[in-house]
């Protein structure tokens, strides 16, 4: 799975400018569709723009693109729920190559009748996985920098204070071996326990660095870790003591994609 930087409400506006290319924000809810980047365009040689797309998208180590192609005309989409950076860096490449065979922009609002379609896939190193932990929450955020969001591994817990900050270390320890650049957490002291809200994700997924999680893997060790440190998942004694101080950082890249307030460093 890829956690991290990603556009799906808003266009990431200031970093990136499309010639042919026309962003088509996600709405959520009941609607719940992609968020797109699409051109449609007009070339003398259909053929060849194809055979370029697919070298380019080989030279991605995640990439999705659908084609539609009616005689002169290619409609050209890429679209996902998480548009990360590497979505928008090969809209970029795609567009020389279009600008190199003298492409023709269409008007996006007249209709577009394909004859036929390409679905280029590539994904080299992930895979889908199916959570086994139910501990383990994905969630999104607020926006960012850019209209930026996130999406990150949430975890709630709660455990002796005592253990709390050799459990905070060996997490920390742990976790850097599953590609993760990104640990903060919240907390909210009370007697001799602590509830905790950890977060785990990564910064700007580009083109030559893409970070690719294993969920499961990574829940195994947050729970071994669980047990040696008697931490129980889920937060203690109701809302009156949810974690609301911090949040602490332990590890963080990309912090202005990730945190915007004022944060206490460790």
């Amino acid at each position: 799975m890829i956690l991290g930087v990603y556009w799906y409400f808003k266009f990431p506006e200031d970093l990136y400018q499309f010639k042919y290319f026309q962003f088509y924000p996600g709405h959520g809810g009941h609607i719940d569709n992609l968020a797109e980047l699409k051109a449609t365009v007009e070339v003398q040689n259909p053929d060849s723009v194809v055979t370029k797309l697919e070298k380019l998208v080989s030279e991605f180590s995640t990439a999705f693109l659908y084609i539609g192609i009616n005689e002169n005309q290619i409609l050209i989409s890429i679209n996902d729920y998480h548009l990360f950076d590497f979505y928008f860096q090969m809209a970029a490449d795609i567009e020389k190559v279009l600008i190199t065979e003298n492409a023709i922009l269409v008007d996006p609002k007249n209709p577009f009748l394909k004859k036929t379609e390409r679905i280029l896939r590539n994904n080299r190193d992930g895979k889908f996985e199916t959570i086994q932990h139910k501990f383990i929450q994905i969630v999104g955020s607020e926006f960012k920098k850019n209209n930026a969001e996130n999406l990150s591994i949430r975890v709630d817990c709660n455990l002796p204070l005592a253990n709390k900050n050799i459990f905070i270390e060996s997490v920390k320890n742990r976790y850097q071996e599953e590609h993760l650049d990104v640990f903060y957490y919240h907390y909210t002291e009370f007697g001799n326990h602590c509830n905790l809200i950890l977060f785990f994700t990564n910064g700007r997924q580009t083109k030559n660095s893409v970070q690719f999680v294993n969920i499961n893997s990574f829940g195994s060790k947050i729970r071994k870790l669980s047990q040696e440190y008697a931490a129980s998942f889920g937060h203690f004694r109701g809302f009156e003591n949810y974690p609301l101080h911090g949040p602490v950082i332990e590890l963080m890249t990309d912090e202005e994609y990730i945190l915007k307030q004022e944060i206490k460093k460790t």
